[in-house]
Formats: structure tokens, C-alpha cells, sequence
């Protein structure tokens, strides 16, 4: 497995491509603006084939440049989770106005709670988190013991609660079920520096408090 990873975007969102090099199949996971393009230069460079845009939630920080993902392989499916759908139809800042505009569109399919979605030979567990988003998802591999966590954990924090969509008790039971992943899980956040779930465990306040 391959993982290279850009940051970018008015609030810093990490955008992630993973990519099996036996099959040359690949993903972009969540798409902030203005990152997705070196991404695709990385795959086109190594011809790997992006089968899929995975959303972990449909804030615009993570959907922006959906349409540059579709724009260069058309055959890329968008998942997302069909509570966050919504945002991605209706795409747009719940509490301020963007400087710039998401197309909208509907996804072509949807990640569930305990499905699975391979990407060659790797194999990605969706595990539903609802708290930041009604929606959120993570991606789990455990043949890589590689969490891809959204917007759901961070380096020593957790992602906002505070937002008009948002549910603090939800966000309780989501933090449970990632805290109960093995210790050397690698955790790709949202935003933010790369972590382990067993670091997280013993230094971050939101998970420390809650086990």
C-alpha cells in the first residue's frame, strides 16, 4: 500500500491517495480545495487508476474539489455516508459564506455501517461515527492497521461538536468504537499530523476520559 497525503484548503483538511501498487488500483479520500490535483498528477505518474472519491463526511472543507477528482478519471465513483449526502447535493458553509463555490451532485453510492469497499487487494471496513457530522464515517484496514478518521479524531483532539449538525452524545459512541481498534492502529486524521490509536489512548483528554 501506498499513502501520500496533501493538505490544503481554507481550514488545513488533509486529503489523502492510497493505492495498492500490485493491482494499481487507488482512492482519493475527502477532496479540500485545491489539493486534489497533485494527487492525481501522483497517480497518473505511477498509473494507478482512481476507481473511487470516498467521503468520510459531506462538510465543505472535505468536498470541495469532488469535481476536479470526476473531471480527471469520469469512471471514479463519490461515496459517502446517505445522511450526509445532503451537504454534498446542497453543498455550502452552515455558518459562514465560502469565497468560492462547491458544485453540487448527488453521490453514486453509499458507505454503510459494516460494508466493505476494496481498493485492489486492500480492503477498507466503513465504520459508521456520527458526532462532527450526522453522516461521518471512518475507513478501517486492519491488514494495514490504518484508520482513516475524518473528521472524527485528531492529534490530542477530536473533531467540533459544536456545529448545527452536530450530536455530542453521538460523538461519545463513535470515540468508543475507534478507542476499542487495536493500539498500533496508524491514524490519518482529517486534519492535523498522522497519531496511533494506543498514543491517542494515553495523552488525549477527549479519549483518556472516556475509557
Amino acid at each position: 500500500m501506498k499513502i501520500h497525503t496533501n493538505t490544503g484548503g481554507l481550514a488545513a483538511t488533509n486529503a489523502y491517495l492510497i493505492a495498492d501498487e500490485t493491482t494499481g488500483d487507488a482512492a482519493i479520500v475527502d477532496a479540500p480545495q485545491n489539493t486534489t490535483a497533485p494527487l492525481l498528477n501522483v497517480a497518473r505518474h505511477n498509473k494507478w487508476n482512481i476507481r473511487y472519491l470516498l467521503l468520510t463526511h459531506g462538510h465543505w472543507d472535505h468536498t470541495s474539489d469532488h469535481k476536479v477528482v470526476t473531471d480527471a478519471y469520469p469512471d471514479a465513483k463519490v461515496l459517502i455516508h446517505k445522511l450526509d449526502e445532503p451537504k454534498l447535493i446542497k453543498p455550502g458553509s452552515l455558518i459562514f459564506t465560502l469565497p468560492y463555490t462547491i458544485p453540487p451532485r448527488r453521490a453514486d453510492g453509499y458507505l454503510e455501517d459494516g460494508a466493505t469497499i476494496n481498493i485492489g487487494n486492500l480492503e477498507f471496513t466503513i465504520i459508521f461515527t456520527p458526532g462532527h457530522s450526522p453522516g461521518h464515517v471512518v475507513l478501517y484496514c486492519p491488514a494495514e492497521s490504518l484508520l482513516l478518521a475524518g473528521d472524527l479524531l485528531f492529534a490530542g483532539a477530536i473533531g467540533r461538536t459544536d456545529l448545527p449538525d452536530s450530536d455530542p452524545a453521538a460523538m461519545e459512541q463513535s470515540l468508543q468504537r475507534v478507542a476499542a481498534l487495536p493500539d498500533n492502529t496508524a491514524v490519518r486524521p482529517g486534519h492535523g499530523p498522522p497519531t496511533t490509536i494506543g498514543q491517542e489512548k494515553k495523552s488525549n483528554p477527549f479519549l483518556t476520559n472516556r475509557i
